[in-house]
């Protein structure tokens, strides 16, 4: 990554370059140059929600109606919580509308709490998408999918909600109702109807989007989502490559959940440019700590529970013929012993702390389109050239106390010439006693009556509807 100053006066010539065809003609290098500047400066509060996030903590023991007596005597209880993850690169290509999420999601179960569901290549990494203006319909139709398949028997949320660029709450806007996808025809405002799981991030960079779904009756106590860009493609900035990260407060532990596409190539030394991408996240992504009064963490490594997806590009350190063998007697083992993740995990250099579920599955990369064949077996002549030796490329790691793997898994789309991969989690959050029972008492206030309509409503819901009603357009 070049810091200097001269960074800013490559050519436009370099540029050209690049794009080779020349379509990009529209585009000036001051042009491109601001464009990048402004996506970082948005990068960090800008995102895509439900509901309008809290700025101040709903539930804290902090907070000025308890007294410093009952903060002093505040017990902290622990609860356990199921975090389902997912990876998936998409290849490029669109989904169409009638795409079946339910196997990948586990919608059959729905005992999980908080989805979390990485993309990577939702558009393709052509010149037109990585220097030109984002173009949100293609996450906005993975929403719509996401949210039909979470919510299959419920009717949507009308309106979501924008931060703006300064992260301030209050000044937020509400979204284009298409914006995460809701294909509601109704035109009058409001809430339709309780959904079981609402959007509380949704943010894309280039070809890579992260989107987290919470159960309704859990989405009052998160609190503080936050996104951070960094781009580590072209020119070391550009976000062909690099990482999205959402940080988001649940009761009282911090979670952080980074989405990943690192630097591709099989061929040896390749892998250095990926530990040097992990290096740069690392050190560039930073979170605002919303106030004086509150010391959230900033960096990713200072959350307590921190889970890292994507397509991490990692390869296998062996001949393509003798990768392929093994890959044939489905020997995983003798495979992972050169798995270049795997090596940089016992060697704790860039992930010392670092884990990884066991891996039972076949590789994830490469295949031949609409095909269960690795690419290379299925093409001849001069096509054969271009042979993949498969791989792991897709993973889900973790890093911190607290967290428990109890599942770790691929899915068989055949949409992409990646397979997607799943991960379930128990993760322990510390829970206030004082605020829970602080929040408890606003539903027996007369400030909250049951209020008639047409469907039921918990009293979780019913506060958020209250809540949401105070903010203005």
């Amino acid at each position: 990554m070049i810091h200097s100053p001269l960074f800013f006066f490559i050519t436009k010539s370099s540029i050209n370059h690049y794009t080779m065809t020349g379509k990009l003609a529209q585009f000036t290098w001051p042009a491109l140059v601001a464009n990048e500047i402004l996506n970082k400066r948005l990068g960090s509060s800008n995102f895509i929600a439900d509901f309008p996030s809290n700025t101040e903590p709903l539930l804290s023991h902090d907070q000025s109606s308890l007294s410093s007596k009952t903060m002093l005597n505040d017990q902290k209880d622990t609860q356990k919580n199921k975090i389902f993850v997912s990876t998936w690169n998409v290849g490029g290509i669109a989904p169409d509308e009638g795409l079946n999420m339910e196997d990948l999601l586990e919608t059959r179960n729905n005992s999980y709490d908080i989805y979390v569901l990485g993309f990577q290549e939702i558009v393709p990494l052509k010149a037109s998408n990585v220097l030109g203006y984002q173009n949100s319909k293609i996450s906005t139709k993975w929403n719509s999918i996401i949210r039909e398949a979470l919510n299959k028997n419920n009717t949507h949320v009308l309106h979501s909600f924008k931060l703006d660029e300064e992260g301030d709450d209050k000044k937020g806007i509400y979204c284009n109702n298409k914006e995460l996808g809701n294909n509601n025809n109704n035109n009058n405002p409001g809430l339709q109807g309780p959904q079981d799981f609402e959007c509380i991030i949704s943010k894309q960079m280039v070809g890579i989007l992260i989107s987290v779904w919470a159960k309704r009756d859990l989405r009052p106590f998160i609190q503080h989502p936050s996104v951070c860009c960094v781009g580590c493609g072209i020119m070391g900035c550009l976000g062909n490559k690099g990482s999205v990260s959402v940080r988001f407060v649940l009761h009282e532990t911090s979670f952080c959940f980074v989405c990943g596409h690192l630097a591709s190539g099989g061929r040896e030394g390749d892998e250095k440019h990926r530990n040097s991408n992990v290096a740069e996240i690392f050190s560039r992504t930073s979170f605002p700590r919303r106030g004086p009064m509150l010391d959230l963490p900033r960096k990713i490594l200072d959350h307590e529970h921190v889970i890292l997806l994507g397509d991490l590009n990692y390869r296998i350190s062996l001949p393509e013929e003798t990768t392929r063998l093994l890959v044939e007697n489905e020997d995983w083992d003798s495979l992972l012993e050169y798995d270049q993740l795997m090596m940089e995990l016992m060697r704790g250099n860039m992930l010392k702390g670092w884990h990884e579920g066991a891996i039972k599955f076949a590789p994830t990369y490469k295949y031949c389109p609409n095909s269960d064949l690795y690419y290379g077996c299925c093409y001849h002549g001069k096509k054969a050239a271009k042979k993949r030796a498969p791989a792991w490329c897709d993973r889900i790691i973790w890093f911190g106390n607290g967290l428990k793997q109890i599942q770790y898994a691929r899915c068989e789309s055949k949409l992409s010439d990646h397979r997607p991969v799943k991960a379930l989690f128990i993760a322990q959050v510390r829970v206030s006693s004082a605020a829970l029972r602080s929040f408890q008492n606003l539903f027996l206030s007369e400030r909250f009556e049951q209020i008639e309509t047409p469907f039921e409503v918990s009293p979780t819901y019913e506060f958020v509807c209250k809540k949401q009603s105070s903010f203005r357009l």
